[in-house]
C-alpha cells in the first residue's frame, strides 16, 4: 500500500492529522504534497484550525 493510499485510510477512518503526524506516521516527506494530490484526485480534504487552553494553534487535515 502507498503512503498516499495509508493516508487517505486515515482520513477515511475519521482520523484528524496534523503535517508532522502525516510525515512521522507514513514516512512522507512533504505532507502538503500528498494533501495537494488527494485533493486533485477529488476528495474534500480540509484543513481545521484548533485552539488548545494554552492559546496554541494546531492545524489539523480531517476528511469532508
Amino acid at each position: 500500500m502507498s503512503k498516499t493510499a495509508k493516508v487517505l485510510n486515515a482520513l477515511i477512518s475519521g482520523k484528524e492529522l496534523t503535517s508532522k503526524q502525516i510525515a512521522a506516521r507514513y514516512n512522507v516527506g512533504n505532507p502538503g504534497r500528498v494533501v495537494h494530490y488527494l485533493r486533485e484526485q477529488g476528495y474534500m480534504i480540509n484543513l481545521n484550525s484548533r485552539v488548545d487552553s494554552k492559546g496554541r494553534v494546531t492545524n489539523k487535515y480531517s476528511l469532508a
